[in-house]
């Protein structure tokens, strides 16, 4: 089954990753040849990959509910999902303490896809998913991390609870947001270390046994009038937070110029 990946960037970081099966990139007529699309016709060629002109109502057709495509479709295989030991691989490979980001069944893509662009940009090592009741990485998630996904790798798993449970057997602290008294504020608390940090779902949070299974909960402190925040800014602020606690491991500042 094919997946049309739609947008420019989303289109061009899936053919730079080159993790998946490319099978046409498709631009409508009237699409000027420059800038990125320039950039995306020549990675397509330089990976063998055809591209194609054709009229706009199919480039629409085939992007129809999914948003903004802007000129552009890449037909490919579906995402390249990873089993667990693969996400522990690129911690290895990386001299790295393992830094995963778990999401407990959440449903909106925008919010997933904000989340995984985040964690491509703090250098997380792996995102795990449930399989039913959650978000997949779909075009609509591609799109929303703005190809940032394609990056990553994700792990898809039948039983989040257990797969947890799994993560501690591999000395794994897991670190779950969550709001209420005696969570205590995300300041408070060194994420240092062999980190899974664990995000509940719009509205519901975590689930209870997904709660009782972390090993600490942490909390955003809070002086406004709203009650709570978006999950993903609140995922946003404690990757970049347990990546300060990491001494920004991975980050080359740019040089200036002699």
């Amino acid at each position: 089954m094919s997946d049309f990946i739609y947008g420019r960037w989303p289109v061009l970081e899936t053919l730079r990753a080159g993790r998946r099966q490319f099978q046409q990139v498709l631009i409508a007529e009237g699409t000027e040849e420059k800038n990125i699309i320039t950039d995306i016709i020549n990675t397509a060629q330089a990976k063998g990959v055809e591209v194609r002109r054709v009229p706009r109502r199919i480039v629409d057709d085939l992007a129809t509910n999914e948003g903004n495509h802007q000129g552009v479709v890449l037909r490919t295989a579906g995402y390249p999902y990873v089993e667990l030991e693969d996400i522990f691989e690129v911690a290895k490979q990386r001299d790295e303490k393992p830094f995963i980001l778990l999401l407990d069944l959440l449903k909106d893509p925008q919010n997933v896809g904000v989340l995984l662009r985040v964690a491509d940009a703090v250098g997380v090592h792996g995102v795990i998913m449930q399989v039913k009741r959650s978000v997949a990485v779909t075009p609509a998630v591609v799109a929303a991390s703005s190809g940032a996904v394609e990056h990553l790798r994700v792990s898809q798993v039948t039983n989040l609870v257990n797969t947890m449970k799994k993560l501690q057997e591999e000395n794994v602290w897991l670190v779950g947001l969550d709001i209420g008294p005696n969570v205590k504020p995300l300041d408070k608390v060194d994420l240092d270390m062999s980190l899974g940090l664990v995000l509940g779902s719009e509205g519901e949070g975590l689930r209870r046994l997904v709660r009782e299974t972390c090993d600490l909960l942490v909390t955003l402190p809070m002086r406004g009038s709203v009650e709570s925040l978006n999950v993903a800014t609140v995922g946003a602020v404690a990757v970049y937070a347990a990546w300060q606690a990491r001494g920004w491991q991975g980050w080359k500042q740019p040089q200036a110029a002699e």
